[in-house]
C-alpha cells in the first residue's frame, strides 16, 4: 500500500477534526455535511471524493479509539514480565475516561453488543493482535481465545457507553481486565 498523499492527509484530518467538533456538543444524527465542510474550509465535492457519508467519516474520525483501546489493553507488556499483572494497566482506566467524554457519538457508531461500524473496527483489530501475541509465544488456540478477548471486550464497552453496565471507568477497568484474564487463563484443549 502505498502512503497517503500529503494533501490528501491533511484535507482528511481537517474533515476529521471539523466533525468531532461538530459532534462536541450534538449527536451525530444532528450534523451535516454542510457544517462539517463549512467548518473545516473545504467544499462539498472535496468531502465526497473522501468520504461516502459522515458514517463513514466518524468511522475514519474514531479510528484513533479502536488504536488506543487495543494498545491499552496491552500496555502492560512494556515490562520486564511476560504475565500480565494481576492490576489492568492504568492505559485501560485512561482510555475508558476518555472514551465516556465522547460517548454520544461512539454510541452512534458501537450498538449495544458491540455491533456497529467502529465495533466491527475494533473486534477485528483487536482479534488480529490478541491471535498474533498468542501465536508468538505458543498459546494454545490464539483463533479460538483471541476472538473470545476481542468479542468480551467490545461486547462490554458498547454496552457500558450504552449505558447497560453501570461503573466508573476505574471499575470497568478492573471488572474487564479480570474478564480478560479469564479468557486467556480457560483451557482452550
Amino acid at each position: 500500500m502505498s502512503p497517503e498523499d500529503p494533501r490528501t492527509a491533511r484535507t482528511k484530518g481537517r474533515l476529521r477534526e471539523s466533525l468531532l467538533a461538530e459532534c462536541a456538543d450534538r449527536t451525530l444524527a444532528e450534523v451535516s455535511v454542510s457544517a462539517v465542510v463549512r467548518r473545516a474550509g473545504v467544499g462539498r465535492a472535496t468531502f465526497y471524493l473522501h468520504y461516502e457519508d459522515l458514517t463513514a467519516l466518524a468511522v475514519d474520525a474514531c479510528a484513533d479509539v479502536v488504536h488506543a483501546a487495543v494498545d491499552a489493553l496491552h500496555a502492560w507488556q512494556t515490562g520486564p514480565s511476560p504475565l500480565p499483572p494481576a492490576k489492568p494497566p492504568a492505559a485501560l482506566a485512561g482510555f475508558l475516561t476518555g472514551a465516556a467524554a465522547r460517548a454520544p457519538l461512539y454510541r452512534t457508531l458501537l450498538l449495544p453488543g458491540g455491533g456497529g461500524p467502529l465495533g466491527d473496527r475494533l473486534h477485528r483489530e483487536l482479534r488480529a493482535r490478541a491471535r498474533a501475541e498468542r501465536a508468538a509465544v505458543g498459546a494454545p488456540r490464539p483463533e479460538l481465545v483471541a476472538s473470545a478477548v476481542a468479542a468480551a471486550f467490545t461486547g462490554v464497552l458498547a454496552d457500558w457507553l450504552h449505558g447497560e453496565i453501570p461503573a466508573d471507568p476505574t471499575a470497568l477497568a478492573d471488572h474487564l481486565w479480570q474478564l480478560l484474564m479469564a479468557l486467556h487463563r480457560a483451557p482452550a484443549a
